[in-house]
Order: C-alpha cells, then sequence, then structure tokens
C-alpha cells in the first residue's frame, strides 16, 4: 500500500532524475565543447560544481571519447532505426541489413578473439620452448 507521501517522494525522484538526464542528453547534443564549457562555468561560479562535473565527465568516459554523441553501435542502430521513411518494405530491409551486419560484426569479433588466443598460446609456447632449451644448455654445462 503506497502512501500520499510515497507517492509524492516518487514524483520528486523521479523529477529530479528527469531534469538530470534531460541536461545530460542536452549537453551531450551540443558534443564535448559543451560538457567542458560547463565544467568550466562550475568551476568559476562555485568549484564543488566544476569538480563534480570533471568526475562525472572522466567517469563516464565524456572525457576521452572523440565524441560524446555516439556511445557505441548500438547508439548508432538507434539512430539509424529512428527515421523511419514511410516505406515498410524499404523499413524492413533496413533492419533486416542491420541486423545481418551486427550479427557479421559479432562473428568477425568472435574471430578476432579466438585469432589473439591462439597467437598467444604460440607466443607461450614458443616461451616455453626457449626456456625449456636454455634449461638443457645449462644443466650440460
Amino acid at each position: 500500500m503506497t502512501t500520499i507521501t510515497d507517492t509524492a517522494y516518487t514524483a520528486r525522484t523521479e523529477t529530479r532524475d528527469n531534469w538530470f538526464v534531460r541536461s545530460e542528453q542536452w549537453l551531450d547534443a551540443r558534443g564535448k565543447g559543451a560538457w567542458i564549457a560547463a565544467m568550466v562555468l562550475g568551476f568559476i561560479f562555485f568549484w564543488p560544481v566544476g569538480l563534480a562535473l570533471l568526475a562525472y565527465m572522466i567517469w563516464s568516459k565524456r572525457m576521452f571519447s572523440k565524441s560524446s554523441r555516439c556511445n557505441g553501435r548500438s547508439m548508432g542502430r538507434q539512430m539509424a532505426m529512428a527515421r523511419p521513411t514511410g516505406n515498410t518494405a524499404f523499413d524492413a530491409y533496413k533492419a533486416d541489413t542491420l541486423r545481418r551486419l551486427e550479427e557479421e560484426q559479432d562473428s568477425f569479433e568472435t574471430f578476432l578473439e579466438r585469432l589473439r588466443a591462439a597467437k598467444d598460446k604460440s607466443e607461450f609456447d614458443a616461451f616455453m620452448d626457449e626456456r625449456a632449451t636454455r634449461k638443457d644448455d645449462t644443466a650440460e654445462a
């Protein structure tokens, strides 16, 4: 059973969260420069705000990404899928092609992981063989 106080608290929390999310999206839409400008203004007007923004930018990896607008391939797919053309056949084709490309990318990444693992194993085996050869040479001397 929820009370009026719980409902009011939830509404305030959602409003606060919504405000934060909207602010974050607004800054993301304007790029890394907007984040840096907000951080600088935060330092100028009240330094803990600037410090908090700097910490958040580092924690969320916005500081080091090439663009804070695109956070991975799922974001790219969402952007591509967000604009329907109105032609259902084309939209279905586009969705199918994007799904197939994602599957191919996942397969390729799996292949690269196996390739790296095989390379690491061969390098480790070569190291162990070299080490065994060194031990045999030292034992003979």
